[in-house]
């Protein structure tokens, strides 16, 4: 065979080679991969971002946090109704006719959450003090006993969040961090403990106050009064002082933790 056929042979087993299914090219050499390889690579890089460069909107608010253990503003405004219709019951119908009242109206919010899916843990726990307070109510055969049960719990978590800080263990830090898991890593940081201390304080008051306040009433055997101070110290002042423990938090940078 003559040169130029050996030359010819060599150049067409070099064109099978690349032509074949069997063979792959060269890592070296870089290739056109078309737009589909472009678009895994442009998801790809959207999952390698950095995971500390998140949107805002990923984190719960302070507020919508603390709002949503206490009930959400529904929730708060819930609870005082079994407040305004004892009363005005109390006086037309009697003690027995009041305590029927307000517990079915109590149960009367409670099935409504539960219609439209809301939370309920506030609406049930709703439920059962406006029960404690009925029977201590029925008990003592008065009126005014209906509020007795607030009035004491009012002094006890007054005093638990007053014990808190003289132990350095502010409540309002330590609750924060319960619920967004943060630990209490926060407590050797003194600005966050000074923060958390204010906050606390704040509800020391609220409790103090209502306290104060109300068993005046009490013992004043006011029933009427009772109530309108029960309806104006309770989600208000609980207003500020979670405003209060919002602006504590926020300035002790201790975010939400992020939504999965």
């Amino acid at each position: 065979m003559s040169t130029t056929d050996n030359d010819e042979g060599a150049l067409l087993d070099d064109q099978r080679r690349v032509v074949s299914p069997g063979e792959h090219a060269s890592p070296a050499l870089p290739a056109d991969r078309g737009p589909r390889h472009a678009l895994r690579d442009d998801a790809g890089s959207e999952s390698d971002d950095d995971p500390d460069d998140t949107d805002p909107e990923d984190h719960d608010d302070p507020e919508d946090t603390l709002l949503d253990q206490l009930g959400g503003i529904s929730g708060l405004i819930y609870s005082t109704l079994p407040v305004v219709v004892f009363v005005p019951a109390n006086a037309l119908w009697g003690l027995a006719a009041a305590i029927w009242t307000a517990l079915g109206v109590a149960a009367a919010i409670l099935v409504w959450r539960l219609v439209r899916r809301n939370p309920i843990q506030p609406a049930i726990s709703g439920f059962l003090g406006v029960g404690v307070c009925a029977f201590i109510a029925y008990r003592m055969g008065a009126a005014k006993g209906f509020f007795l049960f607030g009035i004491w719990a009012s002094l006890l978590y007054g005093g638990v969040f007053l014990a808190s800080l003289v132990v350095r263990w502010p409540l309002a830090g330590v609750i924060w961090g319960v619920l967004n898991g943060h630990g209490t890593e926060w407590r050797s940081d003194k600005r966050a403990m000074r923060l958390y201390d204010l906050a606390t304080l704040v509800w020391v008051l609220v409790f103090g106050a209502r306290y104060l306040v109300q068993s005046h009433f009490y013992n004043d055997n006011s029933t009427g009064l009772l109530a309108i101070t029960r309806i104006a110290m309770g989600w208000p002042l609980t207003a500020i002082a979670l405003l209060v423990t919002v602006w504590a938090v926020r300035r002790a940078g201790h975010a939400p933790a992020e939504r999965d």
